[in-house]
């Protein structure tokens, strides 16, 4: 094994470049089987919803496209981001530097590099989650609402609208099922197999350079715990969106004022910001990692509540409604 800083860097980015190409073949595979299955659902979903309701266009099965492409877009890019920032990260945590060895000032180095790509794939997610959201819902908006006196007639096309937008959300957990299944079954098929072949055959330590098995591992770790596990949140945070517009249009109080009903895309809105807000934390603090987590999460915490309350002032009905029905 290579003693300098130099020789210990250019054999990091060989095994991360394999891990790196194994993780794109494996995607790759998956993602073909998956495209296929897409095609085939929103099939189903065409005939099943769109034709039933009567649409004049596909607007659920474009939704779930929309949906299951983008977690998919959402797995590539935590994939690529961590076979990015893993090797930065293990490099800087192992010190190696020419000024010497010096534990506190690795650590922090390796984890400034960890959560700045953490940044990147948490604000790309949740990006992409609500800008394309928002973007289908403005776009159905002109064709489906109609505007009458009668305000359960609006009502009605209100509900139709957020009940054809959400295959947004099931397309995004289509694809995260079987992307955490495929991905989950593979991680633990090589961790196994490594482990026999490593630990149990040649009695090496767990994950040796010396056992090719190891890359492998590593492979199985990115495509289930990363491109899996990115592909999860969007689909959870799609879901969990889409689920709260419809239920809104479930309320004729919120019906009654037209911004209401997008609560659910403003506090994600809120998060953002309040995320955003708390970055700085990690660098300003100086202690030890774990507390920096925790600071983080109690200010988030804070910062997300305090900037939700405007929000539900100025957004949410302040009255109750009093509607007078003709006998």
């Amino acid at each position: 094994m290579p003693t300098t800083a130099a020789g210990c860097k250019e054999r990091m980015e060989e095994v991360n470049a394999a891990i790196k190409l194994g993780a794109k073949t494996f995607l790759r595979k998956e993602y073909t089987y998956l495209s296929i299955f897409a095609i085939i659902f929103a099939t189903i979903i065409y005939f099943a919803v769109d034709r039933v309701e009567g649409a004049a266009f596909p607007y659920t099965t474009v939704s779930f496209l929309i949906g299951a492409s983008t977690s998919m877009l959402a797995g590539f890019l935590g994939m690529s981001i961590a076979t990015i920032t893993n090797v930065k990260t293990t490099y800087l945590c192992n010190g190696r530097a020419d000024d010497g060895f010096n534990h506190d000032n690795a650590l922090a180095a390796g984890f400034g590099a960890a959560f700045q790509g953490g940044q990147v794939l948490g604000f790309c997610l949740v990006g992409l989650a609500l800008i394309l959201l928002e973007a289908i819902i403005l776009s159905y908006k002109g064709s489906i609402i109609v505007s009458s006196t009668d305000f359960f007639v609006t009502a009605d096309s209100v509900r139709k609208l957020f009940e054809f937008v959400s295959g947004y959300g099931l397309g995004g957990s289509t694809v995260a099922l079987f992307g955490r299944v495929g991905g989950g079954i593979y991680t633990k098929a090589a961790d196994v197999g490594a482990d026999l072949a490593g630990k149990v055959g040649e009695h090496l330590e767990e994950d040796s350079p010396q056992n090719p098995g190891t890359i492998a591992d590593n492979v199985g770790d990115n495509v289930g715990d990363i491109a899996g596990m990115g592909a999860d949140l969007f689909g959870s945070l799609a879901e969990s969106t889409c689920a709260a517009l419809v239920v809104s249009t479930s309320s004729v109080v919120l019906l009654t004022k037209p911004d209401a009903v997008y609560f659910p895309l403003l506090v994600t809105s809120v998060g953002i910001i309040a995320s955003a807000l708390t970055v700085p934390f990690a660098y300003i603090i100086k202690t030890d990692v774990e507390t920096k987590l925790k600071i983080q999460l109690i200010v988030s915490t804070l910062l997300m509540s305090a900037l939700l309350i405007p929000v539900i002032l100025y957004v949410l009905p302040s009255e109750p409604l009093n509607l007078s029905f003709a006998e």
